[in-house]
């Protein structure tokens, strides 16, 4: 059985995906700063008077509010100002009587309708029990929009869980519309289910749903262009597959690229440039190793864009994101990401060049953006984060 360090977490997601117009995504280059250039970073609290519990996801609304919101595993989204100096925080959203929480089951992700600021409508997944991942939509209450109407809740899909690990997490709008999910192998210990590499479920998977409309005995649409639409004993929700636990993924904004982390098995963790109906090799392979057997056929596979081995107590990936914030020229176009319990943070490019730019003993969970694409980073000790030059580290 793989770590039980990382029984609370496992996963993250690393993907590249390009936007050509409303129905193609495809890999495109990102204009990267030369990864030589990042300099001595650290880390600084972002908001010394505030403390949170267990944060795994932290989003903005771009409402025009400046207001961060943080996800906690037990259920609870707060809310804030984005100022440093700011000491109180809202409960946003409370499902923590609807959830279970036991190992890396609970509240794991979030994200708003890109209308968000119209419409109210807030996204979430998390488990109401042990055998059972949920996506619902809930929508802000009508006489306070600083709370969610609890009420509201409507259920657009289940995912059948076998264990309660490798559950994925994330959630987020991609620029055509679409709702894309992560899905994880179902648990366990070497997917010996197979779930990854069968398109007939919607384990090891990263999704593609358009939620602003229904089809027949649906509570959404299927996207007419996804690769598995019209592909016998496969389900069509499938944009992706082939992936263990794909905690975290997110969109390039500059370039609308999408990239995740992919948590491995024993040996190797993963970054994943994901293109529409590929197949990155989980459990045939790990990594760009051969995990069943010794001669493994990877050809119809899509190698991962960086991987890394746990020689120094690496052993769980964090996916994060291209940082496209003002405040670190440096990481412009780079891609910064982390492992859960090494507590190391690097810079990626695409071309698969990879740099240590800082060392911590933090358990990163989750990273984040705000309004002004500025990076956040939660950690288990249950601060927010952000990354600084060692001249404004704060004292």
């Amino acid at each position: 059985m793989k770590r039980i360090v990382f029984l609370l977490f496992g996963f993250a997601i690393l993907l590249i995906v390009s936007c050509s117009d409303k129905d193609e995504l495809a890999l495109s280059p990102n204009p990267n700063a030369p990864i030589d250039s990042v300099g001595v970073l650290t880390t600084k609290n972002a908001f010394s008077n505030l403390s949170f519990s267990n944060p795994l996801d932290l989003q903005s609304a771009d409402d025009e509010s400046n207001r961060i919101f943080v996800a906690e595993k037990d259920g609870i989204i707060k809310s804030f100002s984005s100022e440093s100096e700011v000491g109180e925080v809202s409960t946003f959203l409370d499902i923590s009587d609807r959830i279970a929480t036991e190992s890396e089951l609970g509240l794991l992700g979030f994200t708003f309708h890109p209308e968000f600021s119209t419409n109210g409508f807030l996204y979430v997944v998390y488990t109401p029990n042990e055998e059972l991942a949920v996506i619902s939509r809930f929508k802000v209450s009508e006489n306070d929009l600083d709370i969610v109407d609890m009420s509201s809740e409507t259920i657009l899909l289940e995912i059948p869980q076998p264990d309660t690990n490798h559950n994925g997490g994330q959630l987020a709008f991609g620029p055509d519309g679409y709702l894309y999910i992560a899905s994880g192998d179902g648990g366990g210990s070497g997917d010996t289910n197979g779930n990854a590499q069968n398109l007939e479920n919607l384990l090891g998977k990263i999704l593609r749903i358009d939620v602003n409309t229904t089809d027949a005995g649906l509570n959404y649409a299927i996207p007419a262009d996804n690769p598995f639409v019209e592909v016998e004993n496969a389900r069509s929700e499938i944009y992706a597959y082939g992936l263990r636990n794909p905690w975290r993924f997110s969109f390039d904004v500059a370039t609308n690229t999408i990239w995740t982390g992919d948590v491995g098995q024993g040996e190797k963790e993963e970054i994943n440039l994901i293109e529409k109906g590929g197949n990155y090799g989980w459990n045939i392979l790990e990594g760009t190793s051969c995990f069943l057997e010794d001669d493994c056929d990877s050809a119809n596979s899509i190698a991962p864009i960086y991987e890394y081995g746990h020689e120094q107590n690496d052993r769980s990936v964090t996916g994060g994101y291209v940082y496209r914030g003002s405040s670190l020229p440096s990481l412009q176009g780079l891609y910064v990401y982390s492992d859960f319990v090494s507590g190391r943070i690097w810079a990626l490019d695409v071309n698969g060049n990879n740099k240590l730019i800082v060392d911590t003993d933090l358990a990163i969970s989750s990273f984040g953006t705000d309004a002004n694409d500025e990076l956040y980073i939660c950690a288990f000790d249950g601060s927010i984060y952000q990354l600084t030059t060692e001249m404004e580290e704060q004292p």
